[in-house]
């Protein structure tokens, strides 16, 4: 449909499916997050919460989206998604120190996710899931150095 080869992007569109999966079980983890927090950091978690679901929630569409660009249909279904996801439901949502941490290793493996899909977007010319995961890795380091930094990680 828009000149990419059809096995490749098949491939492509497999993993950005896996990868909707697990944001779409992160995102419901992080709304999670934000409505039960609580303790002396409330008011800092509880608006970064926000601001990361909201900031999740775009990228879930953009994903489905890039699998439809593709000619693929994006995956809808929250039983899929639990067969699916590496990323699993968070047990415990009010302590702000292990959601925090449930974050920081979230991030950390969507990075990985995601170096592993530019691989094969670079392998398929695919420049638009190419530049989609490169600005998604670029935030995401951030914000681990940020959530480190909260957590006084190094």
């Amino acid at each position: 449909m828009i000149g990419l080869n059809t096995e490749k992007t098949k491939e492509l569109a497999q993993g950005l499916n896996e990868l909707l999966a697990n944001y779409q079980v992160f995102y419901t983890n992080v709304r999670g997050f934000h409505w039960n927090v609580r303790g002396e950091k409330f008011f800092e978690l509880h608006a970064k919460f926000e601001e990361l679901y909201n900031d999740l929630i775009l990228k879930i569409d953009e994903i489905a989206e890039r699998i439809l660009t593709l000619g693929f249909s994006p995956e809808y279904r929250y039983s899929k998604y639990f067969q699916t996801a590496e990323i699993k439901e968070a047990k415990e949502t009010a302590d702000g120190r292990a959601d925090v941490e449930h974050i920081l290793n979230g991030l950390m493996f969507f990075i990985k996710k995601q170096r592993q899909l530019l691989e094969l977007s670079g392998d398929a010319e695919d420049e638009g899931t190419n530049s989609l995961m490169s600005d998604y890795i670029r935030e995401q380091e951030k914000m681990v150095w940020m959530y480190s930094a909260f957590l006084n990680k190094k």
